[in-house]
C-alpha cells in the first residue's frame, strides 16, 4: 500500500441471510482516481458498496478492506462516514418532517467535529450550501423541503449528490446515481460529480450503463461477476462491454472462446 492508497481490498467474502455474495473481492483505489464497476445484475456490485459502507444487513465471511490502512471493518458504519466514507444510494429515502438544511447542517457539523474543525452555525452554514446548490443548478427552496419527501427521480439524485458536495467524503461510493435521470439531469449530476474531484480524494462509481462513463470519465473499470472482479481495464473496456455485452468476460476467464 503506498501513501496515496484510499481504498485497499483483499479477497473480500461477504454474505447475506446466509448466501455468499462476494466471493474474493480484490480492488486497489488511489487518491485522485475514479472507477466505475460494471457487470450484470447479482453479480455482487451494489452488495460491494453497502458492505464498505457498513449496512448490517451483511455479514463479512472473509478477506480484508483497508481505508488508508486502517482496518475499515473495525469502525461501526458512523465511524466510517466521519472517516470520510459516503454512500450515493441507488434508491435514496424519504425521511419526512426534516428538512434538507437541517439534516445538512447536521451532517456537516458532525463530520467537522469528528475532524477537529469548527462547526458553522446556521447563518454561516446557509453561506455554505449556497454555493454547494449552484453547483448542481438546484434551487434553494430545496432547503425548505423535507429530506427527499415528494421529489422526482432527478431530485433525489442531485440532492445525494449535494450530500457529497457538503461533507466533501475522502471516498465516494455512488451506487447506480445514473439510474431514473433523463439527459439533462445526467449532465447535471455528472458535472457535479466531475468538479468534486480531486487529487486527494477517489470515487467509486456502480453502473449499467456506458453512457454514465461518457459524462464521468474513469480511470479503471472493473467487470464483475459471481461476487468477483474478472476483468479490469481502461475506459474503453465500457466501451467494449456495450457492444458486446458481458458473456464473452466470463468466458474469457473461463478459458472459453467467446
Amino acid at each position: 500500500m503506498t501513501t496515496k492508497t484510499i481504498l485497499e481490498v483483499r479477497d473480500l467474502s461477504a454474505s447475506i441471510n446466509g448466501v455468499p455474495i462476494l466471493k474474493g473481492m480484490d480492488m486497489t483505489i488511489n487518491a485522485g482516481e475514479v472507477h466505475a464497476i460494471m457487470g450484470p445484475n447479482g453479480s455482487g456490485k451494489s452488495t460491494f458498496a453497502k458492505v464498505l459502507a457498513g449496512h448490517p444487513a451483511y455479514e463479512v465471511t472473509g478477506g480484508s478492506v483497508l481505508l488508508r490502512g486502517q482496518d475499515l471493518f473495525a469502525m461501526p458504519a458512523e465511524e466510517r462516514a466521519r472517516a470520510g466514507v459516503f454512500l450515493g444510494f441507488q434508491y435514496p429515502i424519504e425521511v419526512p418532517g426534516v428538512t434538507n438544511s437541517a439534516f445538512l447542517r447536521l451532517a456537516y457539523n458532525t463530520v467537522q467535529g469528528a475532524r477537529g474543525r469548527d462547526e458553522l452555525d446556521p447563518l454561516e452554514f446557509d453561506d455554505f450550501v449556497q454555493e454547494k446548490l449552484a453547483l448542481l443548478e438546484m434551487d434553494p427552496a430545496f432547503l425548505d423541503r423535507s429530506v427527499n419527501e415528494g421529489f422526482s427521480g432527478g431530485e433525489k439524485k442531485r440532492n445525494e449528490i449535494l450530500q457529497m458536495a457538503v461533507l466533501e467524503p475522502m471516498l465516494a461510493i455512488l451506487d447506480e446515481v445514473d439510474s431514473g435521470l433523463d439527459i439533462d439531469a445526467l449532465r447535471i449530476v455528472a458535472s457535479g460529480v466531475n468538479r468534486l474531484r480531486t487529487a486527494d480524494n477517489a470515487i467509486l462509481l456502480v453502473t449499467h450503463y456506458q453512457r454514465l462513463l461518457d459524462h464521468i470519465v474513469p480511470d479503471y473499470v472493473h467487470v464483475m461477476d459471481g461476487g468477483r472482479v474478472l476483468r479490469t481495464g481502461s475506459k474503453d473496456l465500457a466501451l467494449e462491454l456495450e457492444s458486446r455485452g458481458y458473456d464473452w468476460v466470463a468466458k474469457e476467464k473461463a478459458g472459453v472462446a467467446a
